[in-house]
């Protein structure tokens, strides 16, 4: 600005007054700015320095945790944007998608996002990226967990559901397993019997984990011999993976509760006719394959996410599920 005002012979206060409130310009004066900026290579006022100086930007930020095409690939993540979508739409605001994992550069790209207020994919405690959103002293809304000081949470009882569909699925079980999602950042994929729901670093993870726990001990099952088999992705390929590996660790497995309809299907795929399986979500997938499953609205969450970053009252959505009974919890000598 300084510059188009020197050579146009201006003060500064006349360029800015041309971009920003031109009714206070004359019209030669005006066209002087305009042409001396054209001729300089000045396309005007950048907006992320407007916005800095207004104090918003009118833009809300997802800060993702996974790689960007999870965000156009998953149905739970396209469901949970879209609700967020909606919001945005209705008042105006702009969405970016910050996708994270594990780069070093995670935090700076979060806390340099020109955004008014973030809503984070659920996450881990220790999460750099959740202390970088917080250091920005704007609005942060957390999907799932975890539950920090300084942040708003929308969630499910996830502990409440697992155990709910966990009595279904393990109703008849003489030898169920759980497939999971990753317990921590490092995403490694493993079996293991009985793993204890306060080593899993992801809140969704460990309070799902603690529901199939609390079902299998509800119907007098010994949870240190449930084999947990955990997924690296929620992928029907890597969960056909790790059902073979829960197989071959026990041969008689009968049952699976799976933390995704995803999942849930790898289990039916790689045992057909074999196992009562449960999964979660009630997407397309559970109703086209006939799995009982845990039906929530994560377009609904989405939109409270977005909803609550931008000032609204958080609404409770613990309570905001409900097991959907459907055939594959039936005995397999019981299908047709």
């Amino acid at each position: 600005m300084a510059d188009v005002a020197r050579a146009a012979g201006v003060s500064p206060m006349t360029v800015s007054y041309t971009y920003n409130r031109p009714d206070r310009v004359s019209t030669e004066s005006r066209e002087k700015v305009l042409r001396t900026a054209a001729a300089l290579g000045y396309a005007g006022p950048d907006p992320s320095a407007r916005s800095l100086r207004y104090g918003a930007t009118r833009t809300l930020g997802v800060v993702l945790g996974e790689d960007l095409t999870y965000a156009f690939d998953d149905p739970g993540a396209v469901a949970f944007l879209g609700g967020i979508a909606e919001v945005c739409s209705k008042r105006g605001y702009g969405l970016l998608i910050v996708p994270t994992r594990t780069g070093e550069d995670d935090p700076d790209r979060v806390v340099a996002a020109a955004v008014d207020a973030y809503v984070v994919w659920t996450t881990t405690a220790d999460d750099p990226v959740l202390t970088a959103a917080c250091s920005t002293r704007r609005p942060v809304v957390v999907h799932g967990g975890p539950d920090l000081d300084g942040t708003t949470l929308i969630s499910i009882d996830n502990r409440a559901a697992a155990r709910a569909v966990g009595a279904e699925v393990f109703a008849t079980a003489r030898r169920p397993a759980v497939l999971s999602f990753p317990v921590d950042r490092n995403r490694d994929s493993f079996v293991r019997p009985g793993l204890d729901p306060e080593a899993v670093a992801y809140p969704v993870t460990r309070d799902r984990l603690a529901g199939y726990r609390d079902a299998a001990e509800d119907l007098g099952i010994d949870w240190s011999r449930v084999p947990v088999g955990v997924c690296r992705t929620n992928a029907v390929d890597e969960a056909r993976a790790v059902t073979r590996r829960l197989l071959a660790s026990a041969p008689d497995l009968d049952a699976v509760a799976a933390m995704g309809d995803k999942l849930a299907l790898g289990a039916l795929r790689e045992a057909p006719g074999r196992l009562r399986i449960s999964g979660w979500d009630d997407s397309d997938v559970a109703r086209e394959h006939d799995l009982t499953t845990v039906a929530q609205s994560l377009r609904e969450q989405g939109a409270a996410c977005a909803a609550a970053a931008l000032g609204d009252p958080a609404p409770d959505h613990r309570a905001a599920w409900r097991v959907v009974r459907r055939a594959s919890t039936v005995s397999p000598r019981g299908r047709r």
